[in-house]
């Protein structure tokens, strides 16, 4: 079972970008559903995550206000929509699920499954 994560690309500060999450194989619709990123030099880091169904949202602090995710179980896709972009969010970007999962975690280790991670770069 993979992921695959697209959307990203090479934007300007302020600009937006809106990444997706599929899977093939199998339906994630009802895992948790996170983003990560890592940035050169740096550890891999949690960004948000969306519970299966009911539920809100968690976001990390550094894209909170700016950053959105959002699911589509119709089309077996989970949405990053990225605005007021930053320098400091250049990055890898993965996509990860938990299928077992009752409430979301921001640790790596809880998710089982991960995409191939789509660089973004913010120039400035």
């Amino acid at each position: 079972v993979q992921l695959q994560a697209s959307g990203g690309g090479l934007v300007q500060v302020g600009d937006s970008l809106r990444l997706s999450c599929t899977t093939s194989g199998r339906t994630f619709s009802g895992d948790i559903v996170a983003w990560f990123r890592q940035s050169p030099g740096k550890e891999r880091e949690f960004v948000a995550a969306i519970p299966s169904r009911s539920g809100r949202a968690h976001y990390a602090d550094s894209v909170k206000g700016r950053f959105t995710i959002s699911r589509d179980n119709a089309k077996n896709t989970v949405y990053l929509q990225m605005n007021s972009l930053k320098p400091e969010d250049t990055a890898i970007y993965y996509c990860a699920s938990d299928p077992q999962g009752y409430w979301i975690s921001t640790l790596q280790r809880d998710y089982v499954y991960w995409g191939q991670g789509t660089q973004v770069t913010v120039s400035s």
